[in-house]
C-alpha cells in the first residue's frame, strides 16, 4: 500500500469512527441503540434517595472483614434490583471506622419503603411440632397423691349430701366446684343435648341417673371427679325448637332429648406427658439453605402459591423433617409469624416446598422477592439519608449541558483563531473525541453526576492542549525550513514527552481521587480519566491523520498554517499523488 493510500485509509477509518460516535450520541438516532444505550445520570441529576449505613464488623475476623462487606453489599444490590430502580448505585467505601455501604436510588421518591426494603431480613424457619415432656418420678408421685386427695374430697361431698335437695346441692356447688362456669350458676350446666359432654359423663347424665336424682357414685373424666345430679328433662323439636313428646323420639329424627344436670368438680392433674409451652420447635432447615422461591398457582384452588427450593444440604434437612412428621403438621414461619402449617401425608424428597395461604398474586411475588433476597451477612444501620428533587435535577442538566457547549464553542473558535487549518483540524479531533466520550459513557456504562460532567468539560480543554503542543512544535519545524510532512512528523514526535508528561501526572491525580475519594469526588476521576486517554488517541491519532490527509491535497498555503513567511516550494513537495 502505498503512503497516498494508508493516508486515505486512515482517513476513512477517523470518518467511520466519527460516525460511529454520532450514531450513539444523536438524540434521534436509531430507535434500537436509543432504547438499549442510553446516558445513566446520577442521583444529584435524575434525582432520588441517597442513603449511607455503616457495618457492624464487631463479631467478625479482622480477615474476613472485607469478604463480609462486600457479601452485604452484594445482598443489598439484590434487593435494590428488586425495587424496580434503575442505574442504581451501591457501592462500599472504606472510613478510618470502618467500611460504609453508600447506595443512590435514581427516581425514587419513597425513602421510607426504601429503607424498608433494603434493612429487611425475612427470617424464614421451619418447625415441628413440640414432643410432649414426660414427667419425672417426683412429678407423678405429686400428681397421684393429689389427685388420691381429690377423690377423698369428692367421696366424702357425695356422702354428706346423700339425697339432697336441688337447692343444697347447687349451695354445696358453689361453695367446692373447682368449674368456674358453671360455679356462680351452682353447678347448673342448662339443657343439653347428649353428645356435647365427654363419654363418661354423658352415659351417667342422661342413662344412669333419673330427674331429681343425684347419682351415687364419683365420676371420673380427664378433668376430675365430679359429683352429677339430673335436675329434670325434656324432649323438642330441632325444626322449631318447640317442645315435644318423647314418645315421638327416634332415632336420626328430628325430636330429641335434652337433660338439664348440675355438677360439683374436683380437678385432677394428669399423669400424661406435659404439653410443652411452645407448640413448635426449631429444625435446622431455615432460609439460609433456600436456592430459590418463584410463584405458581395451586390447581385445585388457583390461589397463588409460592415454590421453595433447597440446596442439597436444604433439601436432605427437608427430607428428614417430613420423614419424622408424618400425619403431623410441619409449620413455616416468616418472621416469627406462622404463614402455613401443612400436614405432611409422606416423606418429601427432592427439595421443594411449596408455601399455601390466600396470598393475591402481588402478596405472593413480594414474599418470592423478599426470600431471594435473602439475610445480610452483616448488621447495618443507617447513618445518613438525603433526598434530592427531580426538578433540581433537571436544571443542573440543562446548566452543565450550556456549559459544556459554550466551552466548545470558544475553545474552537479560540483554535482557528489562533491556528487557523490546524485548528479546524483540531475542531473536527475534538468533536470526534466528544462523541467517543459520550458513547463510552453509554457503553461501560459511567453513572454521570454533577462532578463527572464537570470532569468532562475539563477534560475538553485539555485534549485541546495536547494539540496546542503539537502545532507549537510544527510551527517550528516550518519556520525551520522543513516540508510540510517532515514537520507534522517532527511536531508530534517533539511533543509527544510533553504530553505524555502531563497526562500522565493528571491520571495519577484522577486515580488517587477514584481510589480514596468519596462518591461525587470519583465521578470527577473516572470522567477526567476516560477523557485524558481518549484525548491521547484523538489529538495523536485523528490529528495526525486528518493533517497528513490535508497536507497531500495541497496544505492551502503558509497563511493556513499560520507560518506567513512559510515557502510555497515546501507544500508542494510534499505532493506524492
Amino acid at each position: 500500500m502505498t503512503p497516498s493510500h494508508k493516508i486515505r485509509f486512515q482517513a476513512l477509518l477517523v470518518l467511520a469512527l466519527g460516525m460511529f460516535g454520532a450514531l450513539f450520541t444523536y438524540p434521534k438516532g436509531p430507535d434500537w441503540i436509543r432504547k438499549e444505550v442510553k446516558l445513566h445520570l446520577g442521583l444529584d441529576l435524575a434525582g432520588g434517595a441517597h442513603l449511607e449505613y455503616e457495618t457492624d464488623l464487631s463479631k467478625i475476623e479482622t480477615q474476613d472483614r472485607s469478604s463480609a462487606v462486600e457479601a452485604t453489599r452484594n445482598v443489598i444490590e439484590e434487593r435494590v434490583n428488586a425495587l424496580g430502580v434503575g442505574e442504581a448505585l451501591v457501592q462500599t467505601n472504606k472510613t478510618k471506622e470502618g467500611y460504609r455501604i453508600i447506595v443512590e436510588l435514581p427516581g425514587v421518591t419513597d425513602i421510607k419503603q426504601a429503607i424498608e426494603r433494603i434493612g429487611d431480613t425475612p427470617v424464614l424457619e421451619f418447625k415441628e411440632e413440640a414432643e410432649p415432656i414426660p414427667l419425672t418420678e417426683e412429678e407423678k408421685f405429686s400428681r397421684a397423691q393429689f389427685n388420691k386427695e381429690q377423690k377423698v374430697k369428692a367421696e366424702n361431698l357425695l356422702k354428706e349430701l346423700g339425697s339432697a335437695t336441688d337447692e343444697k346441692f347447687a349451695e354445696k356447688a358453689r361453695e367446692f366446684s373447682e368449674d368456674l362456669g358453671s360455679q356462680e350458676k351452682g353447678g347448673d350446666l342448662d339443657f343439653v343435648e347428649k353428645g356435647v359432654f365427654v363419654p363418661e359423663f354423658d352415659t351417667v347424665l342422661f342413662e344412669k341417673t333419673k330427674d331429681n336424682e343425684i347419682y351415687g357414685e364419683v365420676v371420673e373424666t380427664p378433668f376430675g371427679y365430679h359429683l352429677i345430679r339430673r335436675i329434670e328433662s325434656h324432649c323438642k323439636n330441632k325444626k322449631d325448637n318447640a317442645i315435644a313428646p318423647c314418645g315421638d323420639k327416634k332415632e336420626g329424627g328430628d325430636i330429641v332429648e335434652e337433660v338439664r344436670g348440675r355438677h360439683i368438680l374436683f380437678r385432677t392433674q394428669s399423669l400424661d406427658p406435659k404439653q410443652p409451652l411452645e407448640q413448635w420447635k426449631n429444625t435446622q432447615l431455615s432460609g439460609e439453605y433456600l436456592k430459590r422461591a418463584g410463584v405458581q398457582f395451586d390447581q385445585n384452588t388457583g390461589f397463588p402459591i409460592v415454590s421453595l427450593e433447597f440446596n442439597t444440604d436444604g433439601a436432605r434437612l427437608f427430607e428428614e423433617i417430613t420423614a419424622r412428621n408424618v400425619d403431623k403438621m410441619v409449620a413455616i414461619f416468616l418472621d416469627g409469624n406462622v404463614i402455613s402449617a401443612p400436614r405432611v401425608q409422606q416423606k418429601i424428597t427432592g427439595g421443594s416446598a411449596v408455601i399455601t395461604g390466600t396470598f393475591t398474586l402481588p402478596e405472593a411475588q413480594e414474599l418470592a422477592k423478599r426470600l431471594n433476597a435473602g439475610a445480610l451477612p452483616l448488621p447495618i444501620s443507617i447513618v445518613s439519608q438525603y433526598q434530592v428533587g427531580a426538578t433540581l435535577g433537571a436544571s443542573a442538566v440543562e446548566q452543565s449541558f450550556l456549559a459544556g457547549i459554550i466551552g466548545m464553542i470558544l475553545v474552537v473558535i479560540f483554535m482557528i483563531t489562533f491556528y487557523r487549518l490546524p485548528g479546524i483540524i483540531a475542531s473536527v479531533s475534538l468533536l470526534i473525541y466528544t462523541l467517543i466520550i459520550i458513547t463510552l459513557f453509554k457503553l461501560i456504562p459511567i453513572v454521570l453526576s454533577l462532578s463527572g460532567i464537570a470532569g468532562f468539560i475539563m477534560s475538553i480543554g485539555m485534549a485541546v492542549d495536547t494539540n496546542v503542543l503539537i502545532f507549537e512544535r510544527m510551527k517550528e519545524e516550518l519556520r525551520a525550513g522543513k516540508t510540510l510532512h517532515a514537520a507534522i512528523d517532527e511536531g508530534f514526535s517533539r511533543a509527544w514527552s510533553s504530553i505524555r508528561d502531563s497526562n500522565i501526572s493528571t491520571l495519577i491525580t484522577a486515580f488517587v481521587l477514584i481510589l480514596l475519594g468519596e462518591s461525587l469526588v470519583k465521578g470527577f476521576g473516572i470522567t477526567l480519566s476516560i477523557g485524558v486517554l481518549i484525548s491521547m488517541f484523538t489529538a495523536i491519532t485523528v490529528s495526525k491523520v486528518l493533517l497528513k490527509f490535508i497536507a497531500r491535497r495541497g496544505g492551502g498555503g503558509g497563511w493556513a498554517w499560520g507560518i506567513e513567511k512559510f515557502k510555497v516550494q515546501n507544500l508542494s513537495a510534499d505532493r506524492q499523488d
